[in-house]
């Protein structure tokens, strides 16, 4: 009965209309809680090198995109061990506001939802079911404690979305560009639980970000989310095809094609029908 609502919900962190406009200015002022890059030093590395010159990699990868709203349309497909067809979504992000998304399968939609800072609404059309709740939900279905809706900006945004400090994590460079790991358990701490990770994120030479990986190191809970086929659009970098994997007490994973991206408003209705049955969440 939940499927299109599962779905939907963890749709919200993999559409990835991942954004990133390079950096212009300095700031030594700036405290920094991530890692960056050696700015001079562009020859590949087989091996992993420290980096001590960070301040070039964080005007890249933490400067926020400038943008107001972007329209995605995208291709999904879900892979849970049980059969679901090939999904088409729009998304449509307002900076700040909101994350609304609509899904169709064979031309018919199938759900609808919206997430803002107060939380996540989803219906599910074909099992006329809908819930309205917090984001524990959603950190429940990816099996992790962090994300409400300034951390899930970030993931849609493309920008680091758990705390790095400089101390605890190690940059290095390599072939491929450069890789982010932490040297000590990270801690995250919330209302309901405190959870150890270790944390390693990728990215290439040119600061797209390929990777994030997250293991929870009390448990075979695990979180992995993949970036390719980067372009610029509108001078913001995109990228075109986005994978995650959940593994651990609950598994699956989820290939979308982003197809279309327009930076035009749209309308973003969102009302559930006085028939719909609402799920509690537990």
């Amino acid at each position: 009965m939940k499927n299109w609502i599962v779905i939907l919900l963890l749709l919200f962190v993999v559409t990835s209309c991942k954004t990133r406009n390079a950096a212009k200015k300095r700031n030594n002022n700036v405290k920094i809680d991530s890692t960056f890059v050696l700015e001079n030093d562009n020859s590949p590395k087989d091996a992993n090198e420290p980096v001590s010159d960070k301040l070039t990699f964080y005007e890249h990868v933490l400067v926020p995109p400038q943008f107001e709203q972007i329209k995605i349309n995208s291709k999904v497909n879900v892979e849970t061990g049980s059969f679901i067809p090939t999904l088409d979504a729009t998304i449509y992000i307002e900076k700040d506001k909101k994350v609304w998304m609509n899904l169709q399968a064979f031309i018919i939609n199938v759900a609808r939802g919206i997430a803002t800072p107060e939380g996540i609404k989803g219906q599910d059309k074909t099992s006329k079911t809908y819930i309205d709740s917090d984001f524990d939900y959603l950190n429940n279905l990816l099996n992790v404690n962090f994300i409400d809706y300034k951390s899930l900006e970030k993931i849609l945004m493309g920008r680091t979305f758990v705390k790095i400090n400089d101390s605890q994590f190690t940059l290095t460079r390599n072939a491929q560009g450069f890789k982010m790991a932490s040297n000590v358990n990270q801690k995250i701490v919330t209302d309901e639980k405190t959870r150890e990770y270790k944390i390693v994120l990728n990215y290439d030479t040119n600061y797209d970000l390929l990777s994030v990986n997250l293991k929870d190191v009390l448990s075979p809970d695990e979180l992995e989310v993949s970036y390719s086929n980067w372009e610029e659009i509108n001078g913001i970098r995109l990228p075109k095809n986005v994978k995650i994997i959940i593994k651990g007490s609950k598994s699956s994973q989820i290939l979308m094609e982003n197809t279309k991206f327009d930076f035009s408003r749209m309308e973003t209705p969102y009302s559930v029908p006085s028939s719909y049955k609402k799920i509690e969440i537990k």
